[in-house]
């Protein structure tokens, strides 16, 4: 059981004793920040909602929610998570709105927010299990993506600055709360922060440490490179910054994720070649100032039958081979260059059968409400992650893609930020992810309607780990680590 706090010396994460630990684990996407893909709805988190409410009315809305939350995680999460899979860190994205009303004083905290992040915080230190806390979304947006929680295609966070005092305010208020939980390994105070003048990340981050450390002095920082994760080329140097952090990377492969070829990953000297590369960039900061790297989030998606996936076991043994070959190269992939392991969170632990390592069974009550919607919503492309549209809706898109790229030189097809987006993943965002997927929020709450309490409790208890499937291999493959 913890001593004491978890802290940084050199590239390594130590105990109260100075023991190296390797943080090993999954997040808790989906629950206290909900995602799309996760659980089935369309669109942005707080619209699904606003739409919902309307449509069931507040007690059974309330209702469902609450059993969803109470339900999501449980002791018996947790006795799996370390007993069976030998994981010793959860990390916990949630959503501001959880602390913070947006319609009313964005400095009033909400104790509600405490309440629900207590319960899986303590739930997880009666079993020995570390919890990073993941800020997944800020007002206005830190990122231009969906999992954001912002239903437009800016990052509004970086350009007003009461957004930036608020969350501000609220880690202050966390750090209130946590600095005395031995349990709580450090804070992650945005997930993928992207902004185009990366100087903004960086002093909002410094501020950050410089309000947050008066009050807590212990807790790690794990922070997040900018434009997704994936870039530091514009922090100081370590010993100039922040003291006792750790520098956190994601770490997606695209061999993991479906494409319209269908094309699957083999194996070969260059993929692999290819996969290692795409790490020691990545980690170019840590390796250089010898300081720790935490992979926060990786992990390919999963085909199944219930999704019209064909062939989904053929895919399934590819995906597995990229995520075993990412795992070799973080088994020595320590940033001192000394062979030993980094930390890391797979994304994620529980799902509706995508990506998860626990899934709702597709013999349960959701899947006989939203087996069908989930099916069309994948066939539309609704769904930005593991995108997977049907070949003749995509190309009423590409039409669209081919006429701009067109009538637009060239030189400017990427000029704007992220830069790395290409035309086609802009266009999708703003038609597809925001546009076309408001609407689809109609539909897909409709089939919430006319349920009874007790119907709406069997729809939240197809996330409870007992009516849950496991993906043993893939749970295999992590262990073994």
């Amino acid at each position: 059981m913890s001593a004491g706090f978890l802290t940084t010396a050199g590239t390594k994460i130590v105990d109260a004793e100075g023991t190296p630990v390797v943080l090993k684990g999954a997040a808790l996407g989906g629950h206290l920040n909900m995602e799309n893909f996760i659980t089935g709805y369309p669109g942005h988190e707080t619209e699904h909602k606003l739409v919902l409410e309307k449509k069931i009315g507040k007690e059974k809305f309330d209702y469902f929610f609450e059993k969803f939350y109470e339900y999501f995680w449980t002791e018996k999460d947790a006795e799996f998570y370390r007993n069976k899979l030998g994981f010793n860190c959860l990390r916990i994205p949630f959503n501001y709105r959880h602390f913070i009303d947006d319609n009313g004083d964005l400095f009033k905290i909400k104790g509600k927010g405490f309440e629900l992040l207590d319960r899986i915080v303590d739930i997880c230190s009666q079993y020995g299990i570390y919890t990073i806390l993941d800020l997944h979304t800020t007002p206005g947006g830190q990122n231009q993506g969906w999992h954001s929680d912002s239903a437009i295609h800016k990052s509004l966070f970086w350009d007003f600055k009461v957004f930036q005092d608020s969350i501000v305010n609220l880690w202050v208020e966390l750090a209130k709360h946590y600095k005395d939980n031995v349990w709580v390994a450090g804070y992650n105070p945005l997930n993928e922060p992207a902004v185009s003048d990366s100087e903004k990340l960086v002093d909002f981050y410094k501020r950050l440490h410089d309000e947050v450390r008066p009050i807590d002095p212990n807790h790690i920082f794990f922070l997040d490179g900018n434009t997704y994760a994936m870039d530091f080329r514009k922090f100081p140097s370590p010993e100039s910054y922040i003291p006792n952090t750790v520098y956190s990377i994601h770490d997606y492969s695209t061999y993991g994720f479906p494409n319209l070829e269908g094309a699957l990953y083999t194996g070969s000297e260059e993929e692999k070649s290819k996969l290692k590369s795409q790490y020691n960039r990545k980690i170019e900061y840590q390796s250089e100032y010898k300081v720790p790297v935490w992979n926060g989030e990786f992990g390919p998606v999963y085909a199944s039958k219930e999704r019209g996936d064909k062939n989904p076991e053929v895919i399934n043994r590819a995906r597995f081979n990229v995520l075993k070959d990412q795992l070799e190269v973080y088994r020595k992939g320590d940033p001192s260059g000394d062979g030993s392991p980094i930390s890391w969170s797979i994304w994620l632990y529980k799902d509706i059968g995508f990506q998860g390592l626990t899934y709702v069974s597709p013999k349960s009550k959701w899947y006989e409400v939203f087996g069908e919607w989930l099916l069309k919503k994948k066939k539309l492309g609704l769904d930005k992650w593991g995108n997977d549209i049907d070949p003749g809706y995509n190309q009423l898109y590409q039409n669209l893609v081919d006429h701009m790229e067109a009538n637009v030189p060239e030189k400017y097809h990427k000029v704007l930020y992220p830069h790395t987006w290409t035309m086609e993943k802009y266009l999708a965002r703003v038609s597809r992810d925001m546009l076309f997927s408001q609407y689809a929020q109609h539909e897909y709450a409709d089939l919430f309607v006319g349920f009874s309490l007790e119907e709406l409790d069997e729809l939240a208890a197809s996330f409870k780990f007992e009516n849950l499937d496991q993906r043993e291999e893939l749970n295999q493959i992590l262990k073994e680590y």
